[in-house]
């Protein structure tokens, strides 16, 4: 094992870690387009898809955590299991275990001893712990910090898309694509996880979002676009399943991307949940920039995911 891969996985954990929020596709703030009239509790049969979607992103949103399970494939990049929970009430917040499952990522991650890791997600920071293996050429150090301040500073535009994807991961973000795609369709009802939902669909094309009446603020739809832009994005198809308590349960986001074909399946349960996450000790963590300098990179490019893999 040389330092070039601890580099390289130590750049592909940020920008993986972007990505994925990007089948989450996040946009900071609150939609704009939520229902104010505080009918937000129960499903009326009736209701259009549009009007349904405005509740159910509203009822995520205040919800404010949930268990999360999900698997996201990106071409012949990465394949990838995560298990945990996210609380977004005050920042984002929580614990997940994540498998590397396939892909030239899941190989760079056994070269360091380990195809799994613990992701810790603070307000100001996101925190990867890795193993005995990278910890011997890390300076002894397990756990990687990703100060959101300093990614922001990345050059050409990368870093700000990677701060704004790893802060603002939240389950309400499909739904507010749904919304931007200006493409819904009610599908029908059907069962998940043993509990009856509605399943709404849409397809969004990122060259034609800035035209779209889409039930968000122009301010937002200009950041969404941008956003799916930097990451290669063309297009997506989203796929969702509202309860009876207009709560996210699934959400199904294919996309078309510069680094392949990706596809995220994710499952919503236990909203309201009690969500901690502690600062890893200092002793035992060690800066993404400092690390990156060490190995002889100041990130430069890390907005390519191929940039970011490989041995």
């Amino acid at each position: 094992m040389t330092s070039t891969t601890v580099r390289r996985v130590t750049l592909s954990i940020a920008v993986v870690t972007a990505l994925t929020g990007v089948a989450a596709c996040g946009t900071s703030g609150s939609s704009g387009g939520s229902d104010k009239s505080g009918k937000d509790s129960g499903r009326t049969v009736n209701m259009s898809p549009v009007a349904a979607l405005r509740n159910a992103e509203k009822s995520t949103d205040e919800a404010e955590s949930a268990k999360v399970r999900s698997t996201t494939t990106i071409g012949s990049v990465m394949g990838m299991s995560a298990d945990g929970a996210l609380s977004w009430g005050d920042g984002l917040t929580g614990n997940l275990t994540i498998t590397y499952t396939g892909g030239t990522m899941a190989e760079s991650m056994r070269k360091l001893g380990s195809s799994s890791m613990e992701a810790r997600y603070l307000p100001d920071a996101y925190y990867a712990k890795m193993s005995d293996k990278f910890a011997q050429q890390a300076g002894g150090k397990h756990w990687i910090r990703y100060d959101y301040d300093a990614l922001a500073k990345l050059g050409g535009g990368s870093g700000a898309f990677m701060k704004d994807q790893m802060q603002n991961t939240t389950p309400n973000q499909s739904v507010k694509l749904l919304l931007a795609s200006g493409d819904v369709k009610k599908v029908g009802e059907e069962k998940v996880s043993g509990e009856n939902a509605t399943h709404y669909a849409g397809t969004a094309n990122v060259a034609d979002l800035a035209g779209k009446s889409s039930n968000l603020s122009a301010k937002q739809m200009d950041d969404l676009k941008k956003q799916l832009t930097q990451a290669g994005v063309t297009t997506e198809t989203v796929d969702i399943w509202v309860n009876d308590q207009n709560l996210l349960v699934k959400a199904i986001v294919k996309a078309d991307m510069a680094a392949g074909k990706m596809t995220q399946t994710a499952y919503y349960s236990d909203y309201g949940t009690k969500v901690s996450a502690e600062k890893p000790p200092a002793s035992d963590t060690r800066d993404f920039t400092d690390l990156m300098k060490s190995t002889g990179t100041v990130g430069s490019g890390a907005g390519s995911v191929g940039s970011g893999t490989g041995s």
